[in-house]
């Protein structure tokens, strides 16, 4: 990341009122008057950076017209990251969560600026060589082995969420989900959703799931180490075998742009080694983890069918969302031949 600097506006951050917050919330934080930008990424939330000269921080709230009944990832996201400080899951140090709306308009935590690189592309990990490229995933998936090791209930985390029936709900989310975006004929999609719900594997042990685990939610040092796993407005308790399988989907997918992913730069360990790794890690059983592939597919699928659905209708904004319709039947695709595979 490179330093703050001003941009005069910012969306969504009024930093006078920020720092008369901070100065209440958090005294002796923030030293002078505060600069920022915004984070380049994210689809959900808005991430800041902002500094007073001296210490940088990040400022996360809800994006622009956010409906607030459903700002609740706000203090998901503050408290799983606050439980899992003293752990091995490397993760940024928060500071403070802002519910009162008076004070940006949304929502907002504030946490440790960390150093690091989200690797999207090929050409951007690349550089680094084929034997520090092999690193960056070791540690991408011992560090998810750390956090499906963690006990939820000594972290205060034991009412996170309902493991009770985890892989059912998330097949009949998705399968909602479809529905209230269906634009079009996919073929296969439907034939996909029945059979993943046919075929449920025995859940795996419960844990803690991040729910969007994968490279470029993870900071990497120099050096080729996870120094913070971020955006975990998705996390819950549950399976954790569909964090897995997810990253394994995101391992072939091309990014927004249609660049070839940083998975797939030489030295990047192929999914049958990586699963290796996981399962030695771990010691869990991944004898299913087809089923949780394409369950990931399905649910990549779907998220990319909305935004088709949106784009169709004027409602997008930016460039790429014309393509992402065609992510869809490739998808289902590869999710027919995992469950074949299972």
């Amino acid at each position: 990341m490179s330093e703050p600097r001003s941009d005069g506006e910012l969306p969504g951050l009024d930093l006078e009122r920020l720092r008369a917050y901070l100065d209440e919330a958090v005294p002796g934080l923030v030293s002078g008057p505060l600069k920022g930008r915004v984070v380049a990424g994210g689809k959900s939330n808005l991430t800041y950076v902002v500094t007073d000269g001296t210490g940088n921080w990040v400022v996360r709230r809800p994006p622009l017209g956010h409906v607030l009944a459903t700002a609740h990832d706000m203090p998901r996201e503050y408290r799983v990251m606050s439980a899992l400080r003293d752990t091995a899951v490397p993760v940024p140090r928060t500071y403070v969560l802002c519910e009162d709306t008076e004070v940006l308009g949304a929502p907002f935590y504030v946490m440790e600026y960390v150093e690091g690189t989200p690797f999207r592309t090929r050409d951007e990990i690349a550089p680094l060589g084929p034997e520090a490229v092999r690193g960056v995933a070791e540690s991408l998936i011992t560090t998810l082995g750390d956090l499906h090791a963690v006990v939820p209930e000594e972290v205060g985390l034991g009412e996170f969420g309902r493991p009770e029936g985890f892989l059912e709900r998330q097949v009949r989310r998705w399968g909602k989900q479809l529905n209230a975006s269906r634009s079009r004929d996919i073929p296969g999609i439907d034939a996909l959703h029945e059979k993943l719900a046919a075929t449920l594997p025995e859940q795996s042990a419960p844990a803690i799931v991040h729910g969007d685990y994968r490279l470029d939610n993870a900071l990497v040092t120099p050096e080729g180490r996870i120094n913070a796993v971020l955006d975990w407005e998705m996390a819950t308790l549950g399976d954790p075998l569909v964090d897995l399988g997810l990253m394994l989907v995101y391992q072939n997918q091309p990014v927004g742009s249609g660049e070839a992913p940083a998975t797939s730069a030489e030295g990047y360990p192929s999914p049958e080694e990586l699963v290796g790794m996981y399962a030695a890690a771990t010691g869990r059983d991944v004898s299913r983890l087809g089923w949780y592939v394409a369950l990931g597919c399905f649910k990549l699928a779907v998220i990319a069918e909305g935004i088709h659905f949106r784009h169709s209708q004027g409602l997008t904004v930016g460039a790429g969302f014309d393509r992402v319709g065609e992510m869809v039947a490739p998808l289902v695709e590869r999710a027919h031949t995992m469950l074949k595979e299972d």
